[in-house]
């Protein structure tokens, strides 16, 4: 019997998750809250298939087989007969929980509950469900055809069979794992990333160094692949401030709070990439 995987979001992390687990031969229903959503998130894994056919990474007839084992819905109750869901939608506690408090009447006994939020706890996550011991972080990176990595985050009842089916589900869709063994908001890979990019912000903010020459810095002095600007434009500069403020909130830490520049460049709505402005000019 084919495994059956929901996912919850169809945005760029949530339609990376269903690709890859669609070519690993997963059943996949797509679950977003507007039939534009769905289709702006299968439009991207169909170009994403594509791109691997022309470049000789992928046969057609597997893109072909692997698109067609992905089906989208606007409701959520097609993930009653799961047995794994990951949801991966926007960095807001409540709407997590609220989506694990329904799934949580909705799907089996065995069905392990993921997220693939990047800071918040898993342990607030997981209280909003009768099941705590079921429910696991599984913090995915984007893209997620592309990168390598698998955060697998232990709520404080996170069983250790919960947390081993999360493991051969990361691991059978060609990801490496890392495991969080406690729940610290932002995980490791957030908590790391955070603070070198706020310490990274303030010092363009001073003056102290530009843009460019700081990210030179990182690559060149420590043999980063991308400096932490770089990479802020790249996962969106809203998205990190909402990562860092979750961990600031979280453990009232400094190094974590935002600096005025992220917040402003937000509101102006200077994101990075996909708003074409951000630390850099796109």
């Amino acid at each position: 019997m084919a495994k059956k995987l929901a996912v919850i979001g169809a945005g760029l992390m949530g339609s990376g998750i269903a690709q890859v687990s669609a070519q690993a031969g997963w059943d996949v229903v797509l679950r977003d809250v507007t039939d534009a959503a769905l289709q702006r998130g299968t439009d991207g894994i169909k170009a994403s298939y594509d791109k691997f056919v022309s470049k000789g990474k992928l046969e057609a007839a597997a893109a072909e087989e692997a698109l067609a084992r992905i089906t989208t819905t606007t409701d959520l109750d097609a993930a009653a007969d799961a047995d794994i869901v990951v949801e991966a939608v926007f960095e807001d506690i409540d709407t997590k929980r609220d989506i694990f408090r329904t799934l949580d009447g909705l799907v089996k006994d065995e069905t392990v509950l993921a997220s693939n939020t990047s800071a918040i706890p898993i342990t607030k996550i997981a209280a909003a469900t009768q099941r705590p011991e079921r429910v696991v972080g599984a913090h995915f990176f984007s893209p997620v055809p592309m990168m390598q990595l698998c955060e697998l985050v232990r709520g404080y009842k996170t069983s250790d069979e919960t947390l081993a089916k999360a493991r051969e589900f990361a691991e059978g869709v060609g990801k490496t794992c890392i495991v969080v063994n406690r729940d610290v908001a932002g995980f490791v890979t957030t908590r790391l990333i955070s603070a070198l990019v706020v310490e990274a912000a303030k010092l363009y903010e001073s003056g102290v160094a530009t843009a460019e020459d700081i990210d030179i810095a990182c690559k060149l002095g420590f043999g980063h692949a991308m400096g932490p600007l770089a990479t802020a434009d790249l996962t969106g500069i809203d998205i990190l401030m909402h990562a860092t403020g979750n961990i600031y909130t979280e453990c009232q830490d400094e190094k974590f709070a935002p600096p005025e520049i992220m917040r402003r460049m937000v509101d102006a709505g200077d994101l990075g990439r996909k708003s074409g402005q951000g630390f850099y000019q796109h």
